[in-house]
């Protein structure tokens, strides 16, 4: 898997502008992660931390998950890695966790995520509300606040990498 990564174009509309920004970071997180084996993407950051590659495309699923689908389509999605008990579930790894499962959750995420997205326009509030706030989000910050999530949580990543192998890189 080679995964290619594309700014959007320095002209383009706000929408096609936020969308290309956000798969621009989706896409980092995932060149973060290509090539190594899952005992390497499961390998922490520096103790004591737990966070790792694996760990942290577990956790955008969840993000994908609770914006687009309970916060601005108001679906009843339940957690998929953490539980009530283990709030940061999706961080703890066990040696059977793989890659292939959390790529292919993390994907399916992003997939419903998009589709989720084109039926509202920037304005257009959330149907859902915030679980433990309670507002309503247009699209317009949901995607901001992703495009931040994910910028963010690629520093991590970053540093994750350079640990693992050396390899450096925007």
């Amino acid at each position: 898997m080679t995964t290619e990564r594309r700014e959007p174009a320095t002209t383009a509309d706000e929408r096609t502008m936020l969308e290309g920004w956000l798969e621009y970071h989706r896409q980092t997180l995932a060149w973060k992660c290509e090539g190594l084996t899952d005992t390497q993407l499961r390998t922490a950051s520096a103790e004591p931390s737990e966070l790792t590659l694996m760990g942290l495309v577990r956790h955008m699923a969840e993000v994908e998950r609770g914006w687009f689908r309970k916060v601005l389509a108001d679906e009843d999605a339940g957690p998929i890695y953490y539980t009530e008990e283990d709030r940061d579930g999706e961080f703890h790894l066990s040696e059977t966790d793989t890659w292939e499962e959390a790529y292919a959750t993390w994907q399916a995420e992003i997939d419903v995520a998009r589709r989720n997205a084109a039926r509202f326009g920037l304005d257009d509030i959330s149907e859902g509300k915030h679980r433990r706030t309670g507002e309503r989000f247009n699209l317009r910050w949901i995607y901001t606040h992703m495009i931040e999530e994910y910028a963010r949580h690629n520093g991590h990543a970053d540093l994750i990498r350079e640990r693992i192998d050396g390899s450096t890189g925007d």
